[in-house]
């Protein structure tokens, strides 16, 4: 299987693998270049790689033709953060993974950066959790207080560049409140995150009231459009 050269071990230079201390008992751990994270082998502790590099799209001659390669791994890496993060908790995994399929669905017609419409989905309940335990509450306003340093460690482990975690953040830090954000990235996620909510937001609305909703709620047209097929135009279609 052809691979990018700069993701290829053959083109690596000696300071691609380097040790880094485990910060529980001090043991050194090697690290590949791209590899986000490894467990000790002496006292068991989860090490992250703090000299990651997925940059490589920046400088290599072959980032056309992989980038997409890059953003899709990134996906998986992410995905599976968001299950490490919520373990057992099969209902918000699941939830996260439709509004991922929504904003993939979306994105593919109004545009944006993949990346961040990808990485926002993915993570946007990221700090769910650490509200529930720290104000008791799963509230939007907490999960927006707590989403974004939880996404933001994670986005800086898988070498994601700055600006991109800043959009990445203020989207998960926005997607129950919409402030101070406006961007065709967010608009994606918010609408994604609505049509995953959206029967049980309103389970006794009727066709027109839910249309209506729409209408005011949703905020690309390609949102709007899957929204008024699921619940307007076929009401009794099972959601994609």
């Amino acid at each position: 299987m052809l691979r990018c050269p700069g993701q290829d071990h053959r083109f690596w230079k000696p300071g691609d693998i380097f040790e880094v201390k485990c910060p529980g008992c001090g043991q050194a751990v090697e690290f590949f270049k791209d590899e986000p994270r490894l467990k000790c082998r002496k006292c068991g502790q989860t090490v992250p790689n703090t000299k990651i590099d997925l940059g490589c799209a920046e400088w290599c001659r072959y980032a056309e033709q992989c980038a997409g390669i890059q953003v899709s791994a990134l996906r998986e890496r992410l995905i599976s953060e968001m299950k490490r993060v919520f373990g057992a908790d099969k209902k918000r995994i699941d939830h996260a993974l439709a509004v991922l399929n929504y904003a993939e669905q979306i994105q593919a017609e109004e545009g944006g950066d993949p990346l961040v419409v990808k990485a926002a989905a993915i993570l946007h309940d990221i700090g769910i959790l650490e509200a529930e335990q720290k104000y008791g509450s799963a509230a939007g306003k907490y999960q927006e207080i707590e989403g974004p340093p939880i996404a933001a460690e994670i986005l800086k482990i898988h070498g994601v560049k700055a600006q991109d975690i800043e959009h990445i953040c203020r989207i998960v830090g926005s997607h129950h409140s919409a402030k101070d954000i406006d961007t065709t990235e967010f608009r994606i996620v918010w609408d994604a995150d609505r049509l995953v909510n959206l029967a049980a937001d309103f389970p006794n609305a009727d066709k027109w009231k839910l249309r209506k909703i729409i209408d005011k709620t949703f905020k690309t047209p390609k949102g709007r459009q899957i929204a008024l097929e699921l619940f307007v135009e076929n009401p009794g279609q099972k959601p994609i």
